[in-house]
Parts: C-alpha cells; sequence; structure tokens
C-alpha cells in the first residue's frame, strides 16, 4: 500500500460519510497514517469535523447532492459511517470507478437497511434469527404482530442508537409503535420490521475484521467477544471480553465469519449475536465500528477504529487484547447548546481510567456525549470503575 503526502497531488484521500464519535476516532487513525481526510455530515461542526482536513455540511440522503460533493473531493476511499446515505448513489459511484466504497457499496446498501440484512442471513444464508416481518402500514403491523405474537420489538428498517424502537407488550400499544418508528427512523421508509422476543442470556458484539495478508488475500480477524447492556436499544456500557462457553464462542465466529464473507470488502464489522447457553442467534451486522467497540480503546492493541483503518488501506492488523477494560457512556443531561463537563479531575482520580468527550456542539437529554473508559483486573473491576468515572462528569450550562 502506498500512501501519499496529505494536502498535496499525491495524497491519499478518504471521505468519511458521517462524522460523529465514532467518525471521529476514524479520522485520527486514518490521520496518524498519513491520509487526508474529508468529514461529511449532516450538521456543523460535528466531532469528525473538528479533526479532519476539510469539512462538509451535506443532506447525504440527496443524491445529487451526495454525488456533486465526490465529484469535488475526488476521494480514493469513501467510508459510510452512519446509516441515512443514498446508498443507491454509492452503487453508481463504484460502478463508475469514482471511488472505493469501505466495504463496499453491495454491503452498505444491504446493511443499512434492516430488511436487506435480515433477509440475507436468514433467508440465503440460513442463520439462526429471532422471529420476524417486515410492516409497510399499521394494518400489516397489526396482523403480523399477531402472528407472531406477543411480546414483540417494532423498528425502523433504518435507524441507529435505539432511535424509534418499541418493546410492545399488547395489541393497545402497536398504533403508538408504528408512529415512533415513523418519527425514529434515520431515513421514513414507511416500513417497519416486528421482531419476537427470544430469550437470552446475553448479548454480545463480535469485532470482525477482513484485512489483506502480504499474500494479498482477504483474511478474516476476530477481536474477542464484548459484552454491553442495552436501554431502549441504545448502550450503555459494555465491557470485554465477555465470558462465554468455547462452543458459543465457536458458534459466532462462525455467523460472523458466514455473514461477513458474503458482504465481502475489508473492514471492521459490528456483529450483534443474541446468547442463550450454548445457541447463538444472529442480530445485526453494522459494516463500521460500533459503539459498544469504544471498549477497545483501553482494551486491545489497535482499537477497532485503528483495525478499521488499517483494514481500509490494505495493511495488517492485530487484533490482540492487551487488558480487561470496559467502557460507560456520558450523558448530556439537558437539551442544550455549548455545554461544559466539569469535576473531571474526580473522575479521572479513579484508578486505571481514561475519558473520551465527543465534542458535540448539542447537548440533548440522552445524547452520549463522551465515554468513560476502565481496565480493571477482571470485567467486574473494570465496569465498576469505568461508571464511578462516567457518574462524575458534570455537564453544565452556564
Amino acid at each position: 500500500m502506498r500512501i501519499g503526502t496529505p494536502l498535496s497531488e499525491n495524497a491519499t484521500k478518504v471521505m468519511l460519510l458521517g462524522s460523529g464519535e465514532l467518525g471521529k476516532e476514524v479520522i485520527i487513525a486514518l490521520q496518524r497514517l498519513g491520509v487526508e481526510v474529508i468529514a461529511v455530515d449532516r450538521y456543523e461542526n460535528a466531532p469528525g469535523h473538528q479533526v479532519a482536513h476539510r469539512s462538509h455540511v451535506i443532506d447525504m440522503t440527496d443524491p445529487s447532492e451526495l454525488k456533486n460533493l465526490v465529484l469535488q473531493e475526488q476521494p480514493d476511499i469513501i467510508v459510510p459511517e452512519i446509516e441515512a446515505i443514498a446508498t443507491a448513489m454509492l452503487i453508481e459511484i463504484e460502478a463508475e470507478g469514482i471511488a472505493r466504497i469501505i466495504p463496499n457499496a453491495r454491503a452498505v446498501n444491504l446493511t443499512m437497511n434492516r430488511e436487506g440484512i435480515r433477509r440475507l442471513a436468514a433467508e440465503k444464508l440460513g442463520l439462526p434469527t429471532s422471529p420476524y416481518a417486515f410492516a409497510s402500514s399499521l394494518e400489516d403491523l397489526k396482523f403480523e404482530t399477531e402472528r407472531i405474537g406477543y411480546p414483540v420489538f417494532v423498528k425502523p428498517v433504518m435507524s441507529s442508537s435505539g432511535k424509534g424502537q418499541s418493546f410492545v407488550e399488547g395489541p393497545d400499544e402497536i398504533e403508538n409503535a408504528w408512529h415512533y418508528a415513523a418519527a425514529g427512523g434515520r431515513v421514513d421508509q414507511g416500513r417497519v420490521i416486528v421482531e419476537g422476543f427470544v430469550d437470552f442470556d446475553y448479548e454480545i458484539t463480535l469485532l470482525t475484521v477482513r484485512a489483506k495478508n502480504q499474500a494479498g488475500e482477504i483474511e478474516t480477524h476476530f477481536c474477542e467477544p464484548v459484552g454491553h447492556v442495552q436501554v431502549k436499544g441504545d448502550y450503555v456500557e459494555s465491557w470485554q471480553p465477555m465470558n462465554m462457553s468455547p462452543i458459543a464462542l465457536a458458534r459466532s465466529r462462525d455467523i460472523a465469519k458466514s455473514v461477513t464473507e458474503e458482504l465481502g470488502g475489508t473492514g471492521i464489522f459490528g456483529v450483534e449475536l443474541f446468547v442463550n447457553g450454548n445457541e447463538v442467534r444472529f442480530s445485526e451486522v453494522s459494516p463500521r465500528p460500533h459503539d459498544t467497540g469504544l471498549v477497545t480503546l483501553c482494551t486491545q492493541r489497535q482499537s477497532e477504529f485503528e483495525l478499521h483503518a488499517r483494514a481500509i488501506l490494505g495493511l495488517p492488523v492485530d487484533t490482540e487484547m492487551r487488558e480487561t477494560g470496559a467502557s460507560a457512556v456520558i450523558y448530556g443531561g439537558m437539551d442544550a447548546q455549548g455545554i461544559a463537563f466539569e469535576a473531571l479531575d474526580a473522575a479521572l482520580a479513579v484508578p486505571k481510567s481514561d475519558l473520551r468527550l465527543f465534542g458535540k456542539p448539542e447537548a440533548f437529554l440522552k445524547r452520549r456525549m463522551g465515554v468513560a473508559l476502565a481496565t480493571g483486573a477482571d470485567v467486574e473491576t473494570a465496569r465498576s470503575h469505568a461508571r464511578l468515572c462516567a457518574s462524575l462528569v458534570k455537564c453544565v450550562k452556564d
């Protein structure tokens, strides 16, 4: 792999579509390897904007606006980091040879939509999943919910971080779930997925990396499993490693390898799985760093962001874990612009702790504004320290 000099005629240029906290870390990892990075998002001063060589604010769901920017910047590589993108235009850009899409345009198109990836996993690959159906109207949703049986989860086909998701326990909750899904989707598709509830002991993210070896062949690598707690579909803490049986781990890796090989390309994939004893069910896959993988900033020799950057560039990767660790989310706790953070000295006095404050220009009550990281001799110690560190950070507005 040949990398040029940033801001010169021979620069290697990467454009990120989506520049939140995860994109920001990818940008930093790419810049450390001498890459020129263009950060794109739907709002000004996004976290990744603050560290990129250049930034743009556009409606990434507008195909013409997206293509015009790509033609203007002429990136070598485009890295989608969020769901709300005109993925059909990415297919066109790739087909015309304008830029390389990570991991590839087909994979992005499939995984940005829950319908595409669920049908691929369950119907083409035959992977075990929860019972599911899709609905395009309130009447369809009522019918499919009755067929699957309560309780169910109702989710927009395109959303992230739990937005628009409802846990429905009875028929009188269906209409609210339908409207909430429409309001919470990244792009209002007028379509939802309804998933039957399945018993599971815990859920994991298996960070799976497809990267080239020195012979130029793509190999699959696995990070140690990441355990996590979610509330209403949004992660609040994660830890690594998640203790699981050798059989469950092997099955998890088989599922992750199957789905990521089918998607193809290079980069990191966040494969979400439900585990019940030795039984494993596929849930979702993201072709990019995963929010629960923020814990790898303190646990791995190469974080998920460094792994993604290296795989994108065709460089060797190392998924070795260095230390047990955990992460805990820091919420805004208010609706305000330009908040401040206090008591950082107290928070960082927690043993083996660290902080990442994302720099988001606007806070919401439940918006992630930062994350606390901690390592420890065991998972429980690390989790306790991460939670304590996060709890001591005070978000204030003057």
